[in-house]
């Protein structure tokens, strides 16, 4: 196992449990001990995780809280990439959509390399630069302007002004956290304020979000659980989020589950 895989999965346990010792990560591994002091000192370092003595536990976030795109990367990435996959299929040649800040959404761009004619507009650096590598003539990619976040996200008036005059076939959002009375939240103020023309810009809004972000709430709210018209998450989200989530969003699609939620 290479340290990267390695590393992603202590994050994914001390998520899981709360924290995790030494001792158990060693034999968890069958790697040194030194190894996973290393391990847990680069995730500490990348303000993932916080080392205790003998071991590790995870950050308590605050609602205003707001990782790196680096950081949010490692996090949940199977999840990622199977909420992207079937994001991926609501996604019609020849349409134009919008992508917002964020790693899901990122790891979604990827998936979309090979749909025809497609238009993107995107606050999102990281999500301009996969189409821009990607280098296919029949896309058009169009980047707000805007003051640069942690989590590479451009926001802010021209960012706004320019999201404004826009009219789009689908937004797919994604957002730090989902919580029934806060509804769909960031931790960041402006960037809420742009998602917002986002949302109102786009006929129809896709909500890309990992079962963590669960009762995770940020300080402000992009738009409340029912305006999403559909959400797709994954077979992590518990059962009390299911059906929270089916009584007021359009449709909950579960990647890599047979029986998506029917919409209402």
């Amino acid at each position: 196992m290479l340290a990267q895989q390695r590393q992603t999965a202590i994050l994914d346990l001390v998520r899981r449990h709360g924290g995790v010792r030494v001792s158990d990560l060693v034999r968890e591994f069958s790697v040194s001990d030194m190894t996973i002091r290393r391990d847990l000192e680069n995730l500490a370092q990348r303000g993932l995780l916080a080392k205790v003595h003998g071991g590790a536990t995870t950050l308590a976030p605050g609602s205003t809280d707001e990782p790196g795109f680096a950081a949010k990367s490692v996090r949940q990435q199977a999840e990622k990439e199977a909420i992207a996959r079937r994001a991926a299929s609501l996604v019609s040649p020849g349409t134009a959509i919008a992508l917002s800040a964020g790693t899901t959404t990122w790891t979604l761009a990827h998936q979309l390399l090979d749909v025809p004619g497609l238009t993107v507009v995107t606050n999102s650096v990281p999500v301009a630069e996969v189409f821009y590598h990607n280098g296919r003539v029949d896309q058009t990619v169009v980047l707000t302007g805007g003051i640069r976040t942690p989590s590479d996200a451009l926001v802010g008036p021209f960012a706004v002004t320019a999201i404004r005059s826009l009219n789009l076939d689908q937004l797919f959002l994604g957002v730090h956290g989902i919580n029934e009375r806060s509804g769909f939240t960031t931790p960041n103020l402006m960037e809420a304020e742009t998602d917002q023309a986002l949302v109102a810009a786009a006929r129809r809004l896709v909500v890309l979000a990992d079962h963590t972000k669960w009762e995770t709430v940020g300080i402000s709210t992009i738009a409340r659980l029912d305006e999403a018209d559909v959400v797709v998450s994954d077979a992590g989200l518990p059962a009390s989020a299911r059906a929270a989530l089916d009584g007021l969003v359009g449709q909950l699609l579960i990647a890599g589950e047979e029986n998506d939620g029917a919409a209402r």
